[in-house]
Protein backbone atom coordinates (compact mmCIF):
# COMPACT_ATOMS: atom_id res chain seq x y z
CA UNK A 1 0.00 0.00 0.00
CA UNK A 2 0.90 3.54 -0.73
CA UNK A 3 1.84 5.61 2.26
CA UNK A 4 -1.32 6.63 3.60
CA UNK A 5 -0.85 9.83 4.90
CA UNK A 6 0.82 11.90 1.84
CA UNK A 7 -2.61 11.96 0.73
CA UNK A 8 -4.34 13.86 3.98
CA UNK A 9 -3.50 17.53 2.46
CA UNK A 10 -5.19 16.11 -0.88
CA UNK A 11 -8.02 15.02 0.93
CA UNK A 12 -8.87 18.07 3.42
CA UNK A 13 -8.36 20.27 0.16
CA UNK A 14 -11.32 18.67 -0.95
CA UNK A 15 -13.17 18.83 1.50
CA UNK A 16 -16.51 19.96 1.60
CA UNK A 17 -18.61 21.88 3.60
CA UNK A 18 -22.80 21.71 4.16
CA UNK A 19 -25.55 22.61 6.28
CA UNK A 20 -26.84 20.61 8.60
CA UNK A 21 -30.14 18.98 6.43
CA UNK A 22 -29.13 19.30 3.25
CA UNK A 23 -26.61 20.12 0.66
CA UNK A 24 -27.12 23.70 1.48
CA UNK A 25 -23.74 26.07 0.94
CA UNK A 26 -21.76 28.09 3.70
CA UNK A 27 -20.35 31.29 2.72
CA UNK A 28 -17.12 31.86 3.73
CA UNK A 29 -16.29 34.79 5.84
CA UNK A 30 -13.22 36.79 4.08
CA UNK A 31 -11.96 37.87 7.12
CA UNK A 32 -12.10 34.59 8.94
CA UNK A 33 -9.31 32.05 8.93
CA UNK A 34 -9.57 29.21 6.64
CA UNK A 35 -7.15 26.82 8.44
CA UNK A 36 -8.45 23.17 8.88
CA UNK A 37 -10.61 22.77 11.88
CA UNK A 38 -12.53 19.40 12.95
CA UNK A 39 -15.98 20.90 12.04
CA UNK A 40 -14.89 20.95 8.05
CA UNK A 41 -12.98 16.91 8.28
CA UNK A 42 -16.21 15.73 10.36
CA UNK A 43 -18.19 17.18 7.31
CA UNK A 44 -15.93 15.49 4.61
CA UNK A 45 -15.92 12.04 6.94
CA UNK A 46 -19.77 12.37 6.99
CA UNK A 47 -20.20 12.78 3.19
CA UNK A 48 -17.92 10.08 2.31
CA UNK A 49 -19.95 7.43 3.87
CA UNK A 50 -23.48 9.06 3.13
CA UNK A 51 -23.07 10.40 0.00
CA UNK A 52 -24.46 7.84 -2.99
CA UNK A 53 -22.00 7.45 -5.98
CA UNK A 54 -23.23 9.73 -9.26
CA UNK A 55 -23.73 8.91 -12.77
CA UNK A 56 -24.30 4.65 -14.26
CA UNK A 57 -22.38 3.95 -11.21
CA UNK A 58 -25.63 5.09 -9.03
CA UNK A 59 -27.47 1.90 -10.61
CA UNK A 60 -24.56 -0.52 -9.49
CA UNK A 61 -25.64 -2.50 -7.10
CA UNK A 62 -29.11 -2.20 -8.41
CA UNK A 63 -27.74 -4.09 -10.93
CA UNK A 64 -25.91 -6.93 -8.98
CA UNK A 65 -28.78 -7.34 -6.83
CA UNK A 66 -31.14 -7.75 -10.13
CA UNK A 67 -33.56 -4.53 -9.33
CA UNK A 68 -33.27 -3.55 -13.07
CA UNK A 69 -31.92 -4.61 -16.56
CA UNK A 70 -29.85 -1.78 -18.48
CA UNK A 71 -30.85 -0.51 -22.20
CA UNK A 72 -27.71 0.95 -23.38
CA UNK A 73 -25.62 -2.12 -23.63
CA UNK A 74 -24.69 -4.59 -20.85
CA UNK A 75 -23.72 -3.72 -17.61
CA UNK A 76 -21.65 -6.16 -15.93
CA UNK A 77 -22.65 -5.93 -12.78
CA UNK A 78 -26.19 -6.74 -14.49
CA UNK A 79 -24.50 -9.89 -15.33
CA UNK A 80 -22.66 -11.00 -12.69
CA UNK A 81 -18.69 -9.34 -13.73
CA UNK A 82 -17.12 -8.60 -10.46
CA UNK A 83 -13.45 -6.57 -11.18
CA UNK A 84 -11.07 -6.03 -8.34
CA UNK A 85 -11.58 -3.89 -4.61
CA UNK A 86 -10.19 -0.79 -3.65
CA UNK A 87 -8.64 0.42 -0.28
CA UNK A 88 -9.58 4.30 -0.56
CA UNK A 89 -11.40 4.01 2.61
CA UNK A 90 -8.15 3.92 4.77
CA UNK A 91 -7.46 7.62 3.28
CA UNK A 92 -10.51 8.87 5.81
CA UNK A 93 -9.40 6.98 8.70
CA UNK A 94 -5.56 9.03 8.54
CA UNK A 95 -8.39 12.36 8.14
CA UNK A 96 -10.28 10.28 11.15
CA UNK A 97 -7.45 10.66 13.33
CA UNK A 98 -6.67 14.52 11.88
CA UNK A 99 -10.07 15.42 13.11
CA UNK A 100 -9.69 14.21 16.59
CA UNK A 101 -6.22 16.01 17.11
CA UNK A 102 -7.64 19.12 15.63
CA UNK A 103 -10.22 18.61 18.39
CA UNK A 104 -8.87 18.69 21.51
CA UNK A 105 -10.30 22.04 22.45
CA UNK A 106 -13.83 21.45 20.42
CA UNK A 107 -15.81 18.76 21.95
CA UNK A 108 -13.16 16.31 21.91
CA UNK A 109 -15.36 13.18 22.72
CA UNK A 110 -18.12 13.81 20.16
CA UNK A 111 -15.39 13.89 17.37
CA UNK A 112 -13.83 10.59 19.10
CA UNK A 113 -17.20 9.19 18.52
CA UNK A 114 -17.10 10.25 14.86
CA UNK A 115 -13.85 8.97 14.30
CA UNK A 116 -14.57 5.21 15.89
CA UNK A 117 -18.03 5.35 13.97
CA UNK A 118 -16.54 5.98 10.26
CA UNK A 119 -14.09 3.49 11.24
CA UNK A 120 -16.49 0.62 11.69
CA UNK A 121 -18.13 1.62 9.01
CA UNK A 122 -15.57 2.17 6.24
CA UNK A 123 -13.35 -1.34 7.44
CA UNK A 124 -16.92 -3.50 7.36
CA UNK A 125 -17.87 -3.00 4.31
CA UNK A 126 -14.12 -3.56 3.04
CA UNK A 127 -14.11 -6.57 4.81
CA UNK A 128 -17.59 -7.59 3.19
CA UNK A 129 -16.09 -6.97 -0.03
CA UNK A 130 -13.04 -9.16 -0.30
CA UNK A 131 -12.32 -11.14 3.42
CA UNK A 132 -8.73 -10.45 5.23
CA UNK A 133 -7.62 -6.92 5.64
CA UNK A 134 -5.17 -4.15 6.86
CA UNK A 135 -6.38 -3.30 10.22
CA UNK A 136 -4.39 -3.29 13.65
CA UNK A 137 -1.55 -2.01 11.39
CA UNK A 138 -3.00 -0.18 8.86
CA UNK A 139 -2.87 3.79 9.98
CA UNK A 140 0.90 3.87 10.44
CA UNK A 141 1.64 5.34 8.00
CA UNK A 142 3.03 8.48 9.48
CA UNK A 143 5.12 6.01 11.61
CA UNK A 144 6.71 4.63 8.53
CA UNK A 145 4.25 1.39 8.42
CA UNK A 146 3.80 1.59 4.53
CA UNK A 147 3.11 -1.92 4.39
CA UNK A 148 0.63 -3.07 6.94
CA UNK A 149 0.03 -6.86 7.74
CA UNK A 150 -3.53 -8.22 7.26
CA UNK A 151 -6.06 -9.58 10.50
CA UNK A 152 -8.17 -12.12 10.04
CA UNK A 153 -11.76 -11.25 9.32
CA UNK A 154 -12.65 -13.02 12.50
CA UNK A 155 -10.38 -10.23 14.47
CA UNK A 156 -11.75 -6.99 12.16
CA UNK A 157 -15.15 -7.92 13.18
CA UNK A 158 -14.02 -7.82 16.70
CA UNK A 159 -12.17 -5.08 16.00
CA UNK A 160 -14.92 -2.97 14.38
CA UNK A 161 -17.53 -4.30 17.57
CA UNK A 162 -14.96 -2.90 19.34
CA UNK A 163 -14.98 0.67 17.82
CA UNK A 164 -18.29 1.04 17.56
CA UNK A 165 -18.59 0.21 21.42
CA UNK A 166 -16.38 2.51 21.87
CA UNK A 167 -18.35 5.40 19.43
CA UNK A 168 -21.42 4.89 21.71
CA UNK A 169 -19.58 5.55 24.60
CA UNK A 170 -18.07 8.36 23.19
CA UNK A 171 -20.97 9.77 21.47
CA UNK A 172 -23.16 9.54 25.28
CA UNK A 173 -20.60 11.50 27.41
CA UNK A 174 -20.12 13.97 24.61
CA UNK A 175 -22.05 17.36 23.60
CA UNK A 176 -23.92 18.24 20.16
CA UNK A 177 -21.09 19.03 17.74
CA UNK A 178 -20.42 21.14 14.61
CA UNK A 179 -19.78 19.87 11.36
CA UNK A 180 -22.61 17.78 10.96
CA UNK A 181 -24.51 17.71 7.14
CA UNK A 182 -26.62 14.79 8.41
CA UNK A 183 -28.09 15.37 11.68
CA UNK A 184 -27.40 17.92 12.57
CA UNK A 185 -24.42 16.96 15.09
CA UNK A 186 -26.89 15.58 17.13
CA UNK A 187 -25.68 13.03 19.60
CA UNK A 188 -28.48 11.32 20.36
CA UNK A 189 -29.52 10.65 16.69
CA UNK A 190 -25.85 9.86 16.33
CA UNK A 191 -26.15 6.85 19.05
CA UNK A 192 -28.84 5.76 17.64
CA UNK A 193 -27.05 5.47 13.45
CA UNK A 194 -24.30 3.65 15.87
CA UNK A 195 -26.56 0.84 17.24
CA UNK A 196 -28.46 0.90 13.78
CA UNK A 197 -24.61 -0.18 12.24
CA UNK A 198 -24.01 -2.84 15.65
CA UNK A 199 -27.23 -4.51 14.35
CA UNK A 200 -26.52 -4.74 10.75
CA UNK A 201 -22.68 -5.88 11.63
CA UNK A 202 -24.06 -8.77 14.27
CA UNK A 203 -26.62 -9.93 11.31
CA UNK A 204 -23.98 -10.08 9.13
CA UNK A 205 -22.19 -12.91 11.33
CA UNK A 206 -24.92 -14.84 11.44
CA UNK A 207 -23.21 -17.89 10.30
CA UNK A 208 -20.79 -17.18 13.42
CA UNK A 209 -23.05 -17.62 15.81
CA UNK A 210 -21.45 -20.49 17.98
CA UNK A 211 -18.04 -18.61 18.15
CA UNK A 212 -17.75 -17.93 21.62
CA UNK A 213 -15.24 -14.52 21.18
CA UNK A 214 -17.94 -12.95 18.81
CA UNK A 215 -21.04 -13.97 21.37
CA UNK A 216 -23.37 -12.67 18.37
CA UNK A 217 -26.77 -13.32 20.35
CA UNK A 218 -25.37 -12.05 23.23
CA UNK A 219 -24.26 -9.19 21.81
CA UNK A 220 -27.24 -8.40 20.09
CA UNK A 221 -29.49 -8.86 23.10
CA UNK A 222 -27.46 -6.49 24.88
CA UNK A 223 -27.77 -3.82 22.18
CA UNK A 224 -31.11 -4.31 22.13
CA UNK A 225 -32.01 -4.22 25.53
CA UNK A 226 -29.60 -1.30 26.55
CA UNK A 227 -28.96 1.16 23.30
CA UNK A 228 -30.74 3.40 22.29
CA UNK A 229 -32.72 2.55 19.07
CA UNK A 230 -34.08 4.81 15.78
CA UNK A 231 -37.40 5.41 16.71
CA UNK A 232 -39.07 6.67 13.04
CA UNK A 233 -38.00 7.77 10.03
CA UNK A 234 -36.86 11.11 11.27
CA UNK A 235 -33.91 9.46 13.13
CA UNK A 236 -32.36 7.61 9.56
CA UNK A 237 -29.01 8.77 8.29
CA UNK A 238 -29.67 9.82 5.05
CA UNK A 239 -29.04 13.01 2.53
CA UNK A 240 -31.67 15.57 1.94
CA UNK A 241 -31.20 16.38 -1.61
CA UNK A 242 -31.45 20.20 -2.94
CA UNK A 243 -32.25 22.34 -6.07
CA UNK A 244 -28.86 23.30 -5.93
CA UNK A 245 -26.62 21.95 -8.52
CA UNK A 246 -23.99 19.66 -7.00
CA UNK A 247 -26.47 18.98 -4.68
CA UNK A 248 -29.33 17.22 -6.35
CA UNK A 249 -30.82 13.71 -6.35
CA UNK A 250 -28.58 11.42 -8.50
CA UNK A 251 -31.07 10.92 -11.71
CA UNK A 252 -32.23 14.35 -11.94
CA UNK A 253 -32.75 15.02 -15.48
CA UNK A 254 -30.61 17.85 -15.88
CA UNK A 255 -27.62 16.31 -14.39
CA UNK A 256 -28.07 12.72 -15.97
CA UNK A 257 -27.72 11.32 -19.14
CA UNK A 258 -28.70 7.87 -19.08
CA UNK A 259 -32.75 8.14 -17.80
CA UNK A 260 -34.18 6.23 -20.45
CA UNK A 261 -32.10 3.04 -20.01
CA UNK A 262 -33.47 1.94 -16.60
CA UNK A 263 -35.64 -1.10 -17.12
CA UNK A 264 -37.09 -2.55 -13.70
CA UNK A 265 -37.25 -6.25 -13.34
CA UNK A 266 -39.41 -9.61 -12.88
CA UNK A 267 -37.33 -9.55 -8.92
CA UNK A 268 -38.97 -6.03 -8.50
CA UNK A 269 -42.27 -5.31 -10.18
CA UNK A 270 -43.57 -8.88 -10.37
CA UNK A 271 -43.23 -9.43 -6.65
CA UNK A 272 -45.28 -5.96 -5.96
CA UNK A 273 -47.66 -7.17 -8.59
CA UNK A 274 -48.20 -10.46 -6.88
CA UNK A 275 -48.74 -8.58 -3.25
CA UNK A 276 -50.76 -5.60 -4.55
CA UNK A 277 -47.92 -3.65 -3.18
CA UNK A 278 -48.59 0.11 -4.13
CA UNK A 279 -45.03 0.71 -4.25
CA UNK A 280 -44.69 -0.30 -7.82
CA UNK A 281 -46.64 3.21 -8.47
CA UNK A 282 -44.22 5.06 -6.86
CA UNK A 283 -40.74 3.04 -7.98
CA UNK A 284 -41.83 2.57 -12.03
CA UNK A 285 -43.40 4.26 -14.78
CA UNK A 286 -46.30 2.00 -17.10
CA UNK A 287 -44.32 0.02 -19.72
CA UNK A 288 -45.11 2.63 -22.48
CA UNK A 289 -46.22 -0.37 -25.23
CA UNK A 290 -48.95 -0.68 -22.93
CA UNK A 291 -50.00 2.87 -22.34
CA UNK A 292 -49.44 3.33 -26.29
CA UNK A 293 -52.04 0.20 -26.82
CA UNK A 294 -54.69 2.37 -24.48
CA UNK A 295 -53.65 0.62 -20.69
CA UNK A 296 -54.07 3.21 -18.43
CA UNK A 297 -50.99 4.48 -15.96
CA UNK A 298 -53.12 3.21 -12.94
CA UNK A 299 -53.61 -0.32 -14.45
CA UNK A 300 -51.12 -2.92 -12.85
CA UNK A 301 -51.50 -4.69 -16.37
CA UNK A 302 -49.29 -1.69 -17.92
CA UNK A 303 -46.64 -2.76 -15.55
CA UNK A 304 -44.00 -5.35 -16.78
CA UNK A 305 -40.92 -6.90 -15.50
CA UNK A 306 -38.03 -7.96 -17.18
CA UNK A 307 -35.64 -10.62 -16.88
CA UNK A 308 -32.29 -8.86 -15.99
CA UNK A 309 -30.59 -12.39 -16.98
CA UNK A 310 -31.45 -12.24 -20.58
CA UNK A 311 -28.73 -12.25 -23.35
CA UNK A 312 -28.17 -8.33 -24.31
CA UNK A 313 -29.55 -8.90 -27.55
CA UNK A 314 -32.90 -9.90 -25.58
CA UNK A 315 -32.66 -7.03 -23.67
CA UNK A 316 -32.12 -4.66 -26.86
CA UNK A 317 -34.98 -5.86 -28.30
CA UNK A 318 -37.15 -5.40 -25.14
CA UNK A 319 -35.90 -2.09 -24.84
CA UNK A 320 -36.86 -1.31 -28.69
CA UNK A 321 -40.37 -2.54 -28.08
CA UNK A 322 -41.10 -0.11 -25.30
CA UNK A 323 -41.80 -3.35 -23.10
CA UNK A 324 -40.69 -2.34 -20.00
CA UNK A 325 -40.68 -0.59 -16.94
CA UNK A 326 -38.46 2.77 -16.70
CA UNK A 327 -38.06 4.34 -12.81
CA UNK A 328 -40.77 7.04 -11.81
CA UNK A 329 -40.76 10.22 -13.21
CA UNK A 330 -40.40 11.58 -9.95
CA UNK A 331 -36.60 10.74 -9.58
CA UNK A 332 -36.39 12.65 -12.55
CA UNK A 333 -37.90 15.80 -12.47
CA UNK A 334 -38.13 17.01 -9.16
CA UNK A 335 -33.98 17.63 -8.26
CA UNK A 336 -34.92 17.01 -4.52
CA UNK A 337 -35.99 13.02 -5.15
CA UNK A 338 -36.05 11.62 -2.01
CA UNK A 339 -33.77 11.27 0.94
CA UNK A 340 -31.01 9.22 0.21
CA UNK A 341 -30.69 6.40 3.43
CA UNK A 342 -27.45 4.93 4.40
CA UNK A 343 -29.04 3.95 7.74
CA UNK A 344 -32.58 3.49 8.79
CA UNK A 345 -35.78 3.10 10.50
CA UNK A 346 -37.23 0.41 8.06
CA UNK A 347 -34.32 -1.42 7.54
CA UNK A 348 -33.46 -1.69 11.44
CA UNK A 349 -37.11 -3.19 12.19
CA UNK A 350 -36.18 -6.02 9.35
CA UNK A 351 -32.63 -6.79 11.21
CA UNK A 352 -34.75 -7.03 14.47
CA UNK A 353 -37.70 -9.34 12.62
CA UNK A 354 -34.67 -11.62 11.48
CA UNK A 355 -33.18 -11.90 14.92
CA UNK A 356 -36.39 -12.45 16.96
CA UNK A 357 -37.09 -15.61 13.96
CA UNK A 358 -33.51 -16.77 14.64
CA UNK A 359 -33.97 -16.36 18.82
CA UNK A 360 -31.45 -14.12 20.05
CA UNK A 361 -33.82 -11.52 21.01
CA UNK A 362 -37.44 -11.96 22.76
CA UNK A 363 -40.55 -11.03 20.96
CA UNK A 364 -42.89 -11.75 17.99
CA UNK A 365 -40.62 -11.39 14.42
CA UNK A 366 -43.85 -9.97 13.32
CA UNK A 367 -44.29 -6.93 14.79
CA UNK A 368 -40.95 -5.23 14.30
CA UNK A 369 -41.27 -7.37 10.44
CA UNK A 370 -44.93 -5.38 9.70
CA UNK A 371 -43.08 -1.98 11.35
CA UNK A 372 -40.95 -2.03 8.41
CA UNK A 373 -42.66 -2.54 5.79
CA UNK A 374 -45.06 0.48 7.33
CA UNK A 375 -41.81 3.03 7.71
CA UNK A 376 -40.83 2.09 4.20
CA UNK A 377 -44.18 2.83 2.74
CA UNK A 378 -44.75 6.08 4.93
CA UNK A 379 -40.78 7.17 3.88
CA UNK A 380 -42.28 6.58 -0.20
CA UNK A 381 -45.28 8.90 0.95
CA UNK A 382 -44.04 11.51 2.69
CA UNK A 383 -40.92 12.15 0.08
CA UNK A 384 -43.06 11.85 -2.77
CA UNK A 385 -46.05 14.26 -5.02
CA UNK A 386 -49.34 12.80 -5.54
CA UNK A 387 -49.23 13.61 -8.98
CA UNK A 388 -45.95 10.49 -9.47
CA UNK A 389 -47.75 7.62 -7.56
CA UNK A 390 -50.63 6.97 -10.78
CA UNK A 391 -53.55 7.40 -8.54
CA UNK A 392 -52.58 4.50 -6.48
CA UNK A 393 -51.91 6.86 -3.03
CA UNK A 394 -50.37 4.84 -0.07
CA UNK A 395 -53.05 5.84 2.94
CA UNK A 396 -53.19 4.91 6.47
CA UNK A 397 -56.10 2.82 5.45
CA UNK A 398 -53.96 1.53 2.31
CA UNK A 399 -51.22 0.81 4.81
CA UNK A 400 -53.48 -1.32 7.33
CA UNK A 401 -55.08 -3.23 4.52
CA UNK A 402 -51.51 -4.06 3.03
CA UNK A 403 -50.10 -5.52 6.17
CA UNK A 404 -53.59 -7.44 6.77
CA UNK A 405 -53.17 -9.15 3.20
CA UNK A 406 -52.70 -12.85 3.80
CA UNK A 407 -49.62 -13.04 0.75
CA UNK A 408 -47.04 -11.02 2.72
CA UNK A 409 -47.62 -12.70 6.25
CA UNK A 410 -44.43 -14.36 7.85
CA UNK A 411 -45.92 -17.79 7.53
CA UNK A 412 -46.04 -17.18 3.82
CA UNK A 413 -42.20 -18.59 2.37
CA UNK A 414 -39.88 -21.23 3.42
CA UNK A 415 -37.18 -21.48 6.15
CA UNK A 416 -40.03 -20.10 8.89
CA UNK A 417 -40.57 -17.08 7.21
CA UNK A 418 -37.27 -15.96 6.45
CA UNK A 419 -38.08 -15.90 2.61
CA UNK A 420 -40.98 -13.49 3.23
CA UNK A 421 -38.77 -11.18 5.67
CA UNK A 422 -36.15 -10.97 3.27
CA UNK A 423 -38.22 -10.17 -0.01
CA UNK A 424 -39.89 -7.58 1.78
CA UNK A 425 -36.74 -6.03 2.91
CA UNK A 426 -35.21 -6.37 -0.39
CA UNK A 427 -38.70 -4.42 -1.64
CA UNK A 428 -37.90 -1.63 0.81
CA UNK A 429 -34.46 -1.35 -0.18
CA UNK A 430 -35.09 0.18 -3.74
CA UNK A 431 -32.44 2.37 -4.55
CA UNK A 432 -31.51 3.08 -1.00
CA UNK A 433 -28.54 1.24 1.34
CA UNK A 434 -25.96 0.11 -1.61
CA UNK A 435 -24.96 -3.40 -1.74
CA UNK A 436 -26.61 -4.30 1.59
CA UNK A 437 -29.20 -6.56 -0.45
CA UNK A 438 -26.59 -8.63 -1.90
CA UNK A 439 -24.78 -8.88 1.31
CA UNK A 440 -27.80 -10.72 2.66
CA UNK A 441 -28.68 -12.50 -0.42
CA UNK A 442 -25.08 -14.00 -0.56
CA UNK A 443 -25.73 -14.86 3.38
CA UNK A 444 -28.62 -16.18 3.31
CA UNK A 445 -30.19 -17.29 -0.34
CA UNK A 446 -33.35 -14.66 -0.13
CA UNK A 447 -34.71 -13.34 -2.37
CA UNK A 448 -34.58 -15.10 -5.13
CA UNK A 449 -32.59 -13.88 -8.01
CA UNK A 450 -32.71 -14.83 -11.69
CA UNK A 451 -29.78 -16.90 -12.77
CA UNK A 452 -28.60 -17.72 -16.50
CA UNK A 453 -25.64 -19.67 -17.12
CA UNK A 454 -25.57 -18.39 -20.59
CA UNK A 455 -25.33 -14.97 -19.98
CA UNK A 456 -23.43 -15.11 -16.64
CA UNK A 457 -20.09 -13.66 -16.74
CA UNK A 458 -18.88 -15.06 -13.42
CA UNK A 459 -16.28 -17.70 -14.02
CA UNK A 460 -18.52 -19.99 -11.99
CA UNK A 461 -21.51 -19.63 -14.55
CA UNK A 462 -23.77 -22.05 -11.86
CA UNK A 463 -24.03 -19.25 -9.35
CA UNK A 464 -23.12 -15.65 -8.44
CA UNK A 465 -19.61 -14.67 -7.23
CA UNK A 466 -18.92 -14.22 -3.63
CA UNK A 467 -16.60 -11.42 -3.88
CA UNK A 468 -13.99 -9.36 -5.30
CA UNK A 469 -10.72 -9.45 -5.66
CA UNK A 470 -7.94 -7.32 -3.70
CA UNK A 471 -6.76 -4.54 -5.40
CA UNK A 472 -4.08 -4.43 -7.90
CA UNK A 473 -2.41 -1.68 -6.29
CA UNK A 474 -1.99 -4.49 -2.78
CA UNK A 475 -0.38 -6.47 -4.88
CA UNK A 476 2.25 -3.76 -6.42
CA UNK A 477 3.32 -2.32 -3.12
CA UNK A 478 2.46 -4.62 -0.16
CA UNK A 479 2.29 -8.20 -1.96
CA UNK A 480 4.04 -10.16 0.61
CA UNK A 481 1.30 -9.35 2.93
CA UNK A 482 -1.55 -9.67 0.61
CA UNK A 483 -0.41 -13.23 -0.60
CA UNK A 484 -0.12 -14.35 2.70
CA UNK A 485 -3.88 -13.26 3.29
CA UNK A 486 -4.87 -15.03 0.22
CA UNK A 487 -2.61 -18.07 1.29
CA UNK A 488 -4.28 -18.22 4.34
CA UNK A 489 -7.90 -17.70 2.80
CA UNK A 490 -7.88 -18.94 -0.49
CA UNK A 491 -5.25 -21.66 -0.77
CA UNK A 492 -3.49 -19.49 -2.63
CA UNK A 493 -6.02 -18.12 -5.21
CA UNK A 494 -7.72 -14.55 -5.35
CA UNK A 495 -10.82 -15.12 -6.84
CA UNK A 496 -14.45 -14.28 -6.75
CA UNK A 497 -15.86 -17.37 -5.85
CA UNK A 498 -14.19 -18.53 -2.87
CA UNK A 499 -15.80 -18.14 0.39
CA UNK A 500 -14.22 -15.67 3.20
CA UNK A 501 -14.50 -16.84 6.20
CA UNK A 502 -18.02 -14.93 7.52
CA UNK A 503 -19.78 -16.95 4.75
CA UNK A 504 -18.24 -20.56 6.19
CA UNK A 505 -20.56 -22.61 8.44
Amino acid sequence: MKKLSILLVSALMLTSVCSCTSFDELNTDPDATTKVSPEMIATNLILSIATPSTAKGFFNSSFMMKYMAWGEGPATYQYNKFGRSGFGAYYKLISAQKMVELAKDYNQEAYIGLAKFVEAYKMYYLTMEVGDIPYSDALKGEEGGIKPIYDTQKDVMLRILQALEESYTNFSIAKDFDGDPMMGGSIERWKKAVTALQLKVLLNLSLKVSDPDLNVKGRFANIVANSTLMESNADNFQVVFSAKKGQRYPTYKDDFNYNAYPMLSITLVDVLKKFKDYRLFYYAEPAASKTEAGIAADSWDAYIGVDPSKSNSDIMEIFGKKEFCNINQRYKEKPEGEPFITLGYAEQNFILAEAALRGWISGPADTYYKKGIEASMRFIADNTADEYCHNHKITDAYITEYLNSPEIQLTEGRDNGLEMLLTQRYLAAFLHFPWDAYYDHRRTGYPEMPMNVETNQNEVSTQFPKRWMYPQSELDYNSENVKEAIERQYGGEDNHNSLMWILQE
